[in-house]
């Protein structure tokens, strides 16, 4: 007689299948997802390594920043100084390290204020039609101009000092956050659930705490790791052209803009402060990546890198 199979085995299936699993294999949780993740796992070690530098910077350099020795000056790589020093003597493998506590800083508080700038602008313009006209000229306006412009126009007003590379950075990437929020918005409004909250009389505060805040979390979380990348690159941007944080403040974009002078003389002077920009940049967009493949529900399983 042949054997009958459940109707639950046949069921799973097919999705197993579609997923690169064996028939009757669990899918594995979101967390063994990330793990699976050779772009995620490679932009958290870069993101993780920052960190550690700029935590311990002070254990970890094995100068003072701003420590000077005219004796020293221009000196190529070595056992003393693994990056070389600059035109003044000072180490460049100890300001470097130091600069990635400027990199952190600027980009921990960044993310957080574009997001808390342009994500009640773009949610209030994508869940109430008649303030969507008036926000979102107001931020397509805004958009219109380059956030690398828009971010020098704002620091020649205020000043260089690294409090106001934060104010010019937050305001020129809130828009960006404006619109993913707005377009979020409402493709979440429109969803069935979200309807009949609204046909049962649940307050629009606490449909928008409940329904629409949580929908919307995972892309303004990949945004939030691009922003933190195009942070890092314009702060380099602007610290190049001088308008960024003050010369005493070990930064990348300072180093490059110092080694200039001496590129053929003294190459590294640039090579390793752009190498760690370059590196910083690409882990960030790494990571932006991967918690895109992981959090999209039509890639889950299918993350890149993800599956062996």
């Amino acid at each position: 007689m042949p054997t009958s199979t459940p109707a639950s085995a046949s069921a799973t299936e097919p999705g197993a299948a579609l997923a690169g699993l064996s028939p009757g294999a669990r899918p594995r949780p979101g967390l063994a997802r990330l793990w699976r993740s050779r772009y995620t796992i490679a932009g958290l070690g870069i993101l993780g390594t920052l960190i550690v530098l700029a935590v311990f910077a002070d254990q970890i350099a094995p100068y003072g920043p701003n420590r000077m020795r005219p004796t020293e000056r221009l000196q190529p790589p070595s056992a003393a100084h693994p990056f070389g020093t600059d035109d003044l003597g000072r180490d460049i493998l100890s300001r470097a390290v130091y600069g990635a506590r400027l990199t952190l800083t600027i980009g921990a508080i960044v993310v957080p204020l574009s997001l808390l700038l342009g994500v009640p602008l773009g949610v209030a313009a994508g869940y109430y039609p008649r303030l969507d006209s008036p926000i979102m000229r107001i931020v397509d306006g805004l958009m219109a101009f380059p956030a690398v412009l828009f971010a020098i126009t704002l620091m020649a007003a205020l000043g260089p000092s690294v409090l106001n590379v934060i104010i010019a950075l937050s305001v020129a990437y809130a828009p960006s956050a404006a619109r993913l929020a707005r377009g979020s918005t409402l493709t979440v409004q429109a969803m069935a659930y979200v309807e009949a909250a609204r046909a049962l009389g649940v307050p629009d505060r606490r449909l928008i705490a409940r329904h629409v805040l949580p929908n919307i979390f995972a892309p303004l979380l990949v945004l939030a790791s691009f922003t933190f990348a195009v942070s890092v690159l314009t702060e380099a941007i602007l610290s190049f052209l001088g308008a960024g944080a003050p010369p005493s403040v070990p930064s990348w974009g300072t180093m490059v803009a110092e080694g200039r002078n001496y590129i053929e003389a003294a190459p590294w002077l640039m090579f390793f402060p752009g190498c760690c920009i370059a590196i910083v940049v690409m882990g960030l967009n790494l990571l932006g990546d991967g918690l895109r493949d992981l959090l999209n529900p039509r890639l889950r399983g299918f993350a890149r890198g993800g599956l062996s």
